[in-house]
Formats: C-alpha cells, structure tokens, sequence
C-alpha cells in the first residue's frame, strides 16, 4: 500500500477546503449571467455579492471597495499602473517603488517601463529599510507625477512580516500611495486597512483554501482607482471588465470566511512551525533559519543547511513523500539562489527550503517530514 504524501507547501497553494468545493459546485448549477436581471441573473448577483461580503469582511473593508480578478497578479497589474483616476480627474504615478524582497507580480513593475520602477533595499531579516524608503521619497520629483509604494505584508519565502502602518506613515506623508501585497497573510494574521493603513490590498483565493484563478484587489475609497486594464460590460463598476466567474468566487467567499475565523487560531500554527524549527535544530543543528529573529508568519520556516543544495534536498523529500519548496513557487519550477536571500546580504549562491504548514497540516505529515529529513542527512554522513 502506497505511504500518504505530506503536503507542507501550504504558501504555495493551500489545499482546496471542502466547503469551498462545494460552494463552486453548487454555483456551477446555475447557467446565467449576473449581469441579467433575469430571476436566474438575480442568483448568480447573489453569489457574487455574499462573497464579496466576506472578502471584505477578511480585512475589515467596504464590500464596495472589493473588485473581484481572476487571481493576484491580475490585482497588481490592475493597481501598479501609472495611470489614475481621481473621480473624474486623471493622476499620473511617475515612479513605482518596491522592495527588493517582493514579490516577482510587484517586482515586475505591473504596467510601469522598467526604467520607472525602483527596488527599495532590505536589512538582514528582510525588512523594507525605512531610512532609505524616505529619502527616495524626498527626492522624488512630484512635478513628473505621484510616487506609488508597493511592498508585500509578508513574504512568501521566509515569512518576515514588514511594518505595514510605519510605511504608509512615510508613503502618505510624501503624497503617496501605499499598496500592500497581503496575499501570504491571509487567514495567518490579522488584516484590517484601518491598523495597515494601505491604500490598497492584494488577496488570492488559493493561498486561504478558495480556487485558483481568483483574487481580490481591495481599497479603502472608490474615488481614487487605477485605470482598468480593458474595458467592458461594466462589470465590477468598471474596474475589471468580463464577465464574473462566479463559482470561483464563491469558492473564494467561503474561503475568505474559514480565513477570518482561523486568525483567532494563529497559535496552533505556531506550535506547529516551532517544532519543524525543533526537528531542524535536533538533526542539523548548523542550520540557518531565516528571519528567525524577527516578527514572521507563524505557519512558515524558511531555512538552508550549510553543504547541502535546496534542490537536492527539495527532491530528497519529494522521493520520500514529503512536498516542501525552494523558496518562491512561481518561478517556472526553477530552484537556484534566492533572490529574496541575496537582498538580505547572504550572497547570490545561498537557496533556502521552505516548509509551510496551513490548519489542516496533521502532526504525522510534520513526523513524516522529520523522518525524511533525518534520512537524508544520515545518507549524506555515511557519503562523506
């Protein structure tokens, strides 16, 4: 009988949740447009709507202020633009400032030319550097546009969780704009615009237990908005045209709800990531954990054995059944040196491996990681 695999890659993709599916297919039923003010029309509104109530509810914004994409990189191309609307007035963003820790949807510059996109640098836990994030501000040249500040909540490698409000004191008092890529925070710790202080957020489905192929960007005014992508039938009052996909939607509702509810259980997460912290130490004890000594998610342990390659690790596990990543998934499954590690200052041969556990992550998949940890390294001793 073939061993059950452990899944602890939950910041890559978290297993859809059960009533999630459900909700999808219970959407796929019905066969209209929720556009149409048809009764049938009226229902699929409905989906759309009560999901959107909970997407809100997930960071404590207007329902109004949600427009639904089909997933977080449609969000920052959505909102990392140059060009604004301000009511009916237009606004232009002349530079786009990011760290040099995020994202590759943010560090891509979304639809600002490269030459308008500036890397902020980080200390050696990952944190955004405030000082230097102020003096780009002061030097910018208000007379060529506004300055746009994105940077991710929490990191999708080691976790390092920024000062959200102490940047958007800086972004704001500098005129600025303040978008935050909270896309690994969801359901790990508390998301409320009003403590975060962000202009603007970015959720994914897929990364709380909802589908692939959904996501959010979410502001705190409908006055001032990017300009769409493309336009259309009107739909999310504008901002993103086509047609809803209402089943993912859904499917993103009721996830967004079991998110919410989950951040009151970040503790069982903790003990969770404290002892693949403990099996590391016990079996490598030279082991380096990453932002180990500053405020991170509590479901993430991002770390590097010294002599041993991420990638001949990652497979190691693999083979014995346990799905862990070398850092970021979205590099066309490539493993190599971290990008997010050589901005920290450990070089540009350093990778990491990355274990990543959710709510539903059992005591015997972290076992079984442990076990095959540990056979890897006493395979490695006897080689040596």
């Amino acid at each position: 009988m073939k061993s059950p695999r452990a899944y602890l890659d939950h910041n890559a993709s978290a297993p859809l949740l059960p009533e999630a599916r459900a909700a999808m297919i219970a959407a796929l039923d019905l066969t209209a447009n929720p556009s149409s003010v048809h009764h049938e029309g009226r229902e699929a509104r409905r989906i759309v709507e009560a999901a959107r109530r909970d997407v809100a509810a997930l960071c404590n914004a207007k329902p109004e202020h949600v427009v639904f994409t089909s997933g977080a990189s449609e969000a920052a191309a959505l909102v990392l633009t140059p060009n604004w609307k301000m009511g009916r007035a237009s606004l232009t963003y002349s530079r786009l400032y990011v760290a040099e820790t995020d994202h590759s949807i943010v560090v891509g510059g979304g639809r600002f030319p490269a030459e308008q996109v500036v890397f902020l640098p980080v200390d050696a836990m990952g944190i955004v550097d405030l000082a230097a994030l102020e003096a780009a501000l002061a030097a910018h040249d208000k007379a060529e546009g506004l300055p746009l500040v994105a940077v991710h909540l929490a990191n999708n490698e080691s976790g390092v969780i920024q000062p959200a409000a102490r940047i958007a004191r800086i972004v704001h008092d500098a005129g600025g704009v303040f978008v935050l890529d909270a896309v690994q925070a969801g359901g790990r710790i508390s998301l409320d615009v009003s403590e975060l202080c962000a202009d603007f957020l970015i959720l994914a489905a897929h990364k709380i237990g909802g589908p692939k192929g959904a996501g959010a960007l979410i502001g705190t005014s409908d006055v001032l908005m990017p300009a769409a992508i493309a336009a259309g039938g009107g739909q999310e009052r504008g901002h993103r045209a086509g047609t809803e996909n209402y089943a993912a939607i859904a499917g993103f509702g009721v996830a967004a709800r079991r998110a919410r509810e989950n951040v009151a259980r970040a503790g069982d997460l903790e003990q969770r990531r404290e002892r693949i912290v403990a099996i590391l130490r016990e079996i490598a004890p030279d082991v380096t954990i990453f932002g180990e000594a500053t405020h991170r998610l509590p479901n993430t342990v991002f770390f590097s054995i010294p002599g041993v390659k991420a990638e001949t690790l990652l497979i190691a596990l693999d083979l014995a059944g346990v799905a862990v990543s070398a850092g970021s998934a979205c590099s066309s499954g490539k493993v190599g040196a971290s990008r997010v590690l050589k901005a920290m200052g450990f070089g540009d041969t350093v990778s990491g491996v990355r274990v990543s556990v959710g709510h539903e992550t059992k005591g015997s998949e972290i076992e079984q990681f442990a076990i095959a940890l540990h056979d890897f390294m006493k395979r490695r001793s006897r080689a040596a």
